[in-house]
């Protein structure tokens, strides 16, 4: 979906695909029949943004198989669906039953993750539609904290090192093909790149914010309490830019000493995903890897607000006593595209958990599904029109 800012700049709005996982060229194409096609015919458009998750296997057999990848292009364009951005954070497995911290490997110290989000580049400068110049790719906030990934400075410097060779190959990239690709780092909790706050150092060291910079996920964003009226100014300050933002919310409970509470909590403390859990102190914030860790162990006081890191739809708050972060959404969105100038032209709604909600919140239909897709994209698209911008057909 395209909007037209008041400035005149065309800013983009797509859904992630990675609520569809699949690790192979065949099942990216069947998402985009069996799911893409239907969401946008709900929606009355003849255009729709994808944000397109290509798996390490499928990129690899684009990359490999240029025939392959004229196919792909093909059918984006029969189906009337667009991408200008990919998420390059999962590298595979993400379908799997449990994926939990295997997410964050290969990160930015291994070779491995150099060369996937190269591939990622090359592609998407091959799928950009006719008229559009610049894509984006979101990535892994460099690596895991802790557990099984590196942590400290060592990691950084690899990782930086990293970047700076990606930095080369995009600049080569635009220097051959006329299409300019951003990287954008997806600040996540438990990360080395937590927060935006946490960007800032690295990559101002890196010194390429034409290239790379933050991704901001408005969930990710709430879980750690980062007020976006300070955090999307120091990025400016800073000189860091937002190639993309990524529009989630957040589970949000007040009162998480209250039983009824914690057991509505409990619901969502799932095998599959990790849900880091976030609360604010008096000394700072204080967190957990997981949900269910954070309901049966004592790490997190139970006086203040909880907010865990579960992508929660759009446009049906969890019943009480929980809710979700929209409101945090609804203020970033507005600091982003809502100024004279947009901060980003891209956006994306990323609800990849809707098999991961409580079994009677899960849609138990393709059908079903690409309902509350269309719901989410539809509160999207009235929010950037409250804030002033047009919708193109």
């Amino acid at each position: 979906m395209r909007f037209r800012h008041p400035d005149g700049s065309l800013v983009h709005l797509s859904y992630c695909t990675n609520v569809h996982p699949a690790e192979t060229l065949d099942g990216v194409l069947a998402q985009l029949r069996d799911h893409c096609e239907p969401v946008r015919r709900r929606l009355g458009r003849d255009r729709l943004g994808i944000g397109l998750w290509l798996a390490r296997a499928a990129s690899r057999t684009l990359v490999e198989d240029p025939a392959a990848l004229r196919g792909l292009r093909a059918e984006l364009e029969r189906r009337g669906l667009e991408v200008v951005t990919l998420n390059g954070f999962p590298y595979e497995g993400f379908g799997h039953d449990e994926v939990k911290y295997r997410v964050y490997r290969p990160d930015w110290t291994e070779p491995e993750r150099l060369a996937y989000t190269t591939d990622l580049a090359r592609l998407l400068a091959a799928l950009l539609p006719e008229d559009v110049t610049e894509g984006t790719v979101s990535t892994l906030p460099l690596a895991w904290r802790r557990g099984s990934g590196p942590s400290g400075n060592a990691a950084v410097r690899d990782a930086l090192t990293a970047l700076t060779t990606l930095v080369e190959r995009l600049d080569a990239l635009e220097d051959l093909t006329g299409r300019s690709i951003r990287v954008a780092l997806e600040p996540e909790p438990g990360c080395v790149v937590e927060t935006t706050a946490d960007a800032t150092g690295p990559l101002t060291a890196l010194g390429a914010p034409h290239r790379v910079g933050v991704c901001v996920d408005t969930c990710h964003l709430a879980t750690s309490f980062e007020d976006p009226a300070g955090a999307l100014p120091a990025l400016d300050t800073a000189g860091v830019t937002v190639p993309k933002a990524q529009l989630s919310a957040a589970l949000h409970a007040e009162h998480p000493h209250l039983p009824a509470v914690r057991e509505a909590l409990a619901a969502f403390a799932e095998p599959r995903f990790l849900h880091q859990t976030r609360t604010l102190t008096p000394d700072g914030l204080r967190g957990t890897d997981d949900l269910g860790e954070a309901l049966t162990g004592t790490a997190l006081p139970r006086t203040g607000p909880w907010r865990s890191h579960f992508h929660v739809p759009l446009h049906a708050r969890p019943a009480p006593p929980l809710t979700s972060t929209l409101p945090v959404l609804e203020e970033a969105l507005a600091l982003l595209v809502g100024g004279p100038t947009p901060r980003t032209r891209h956006l994306e709604v990323e609800t990849y958990t809707w098999q991961a909600l409580p079994p009677e919140l899960r849609p138990l239909t393709r059908a079903r599904l690409a309902d509350g897709i269309a719901a989410e994209l539809s509160l999207a698209r009235d929010l950037l029109t409250d804030l002033g911008l047009k919708e193109l057909p």
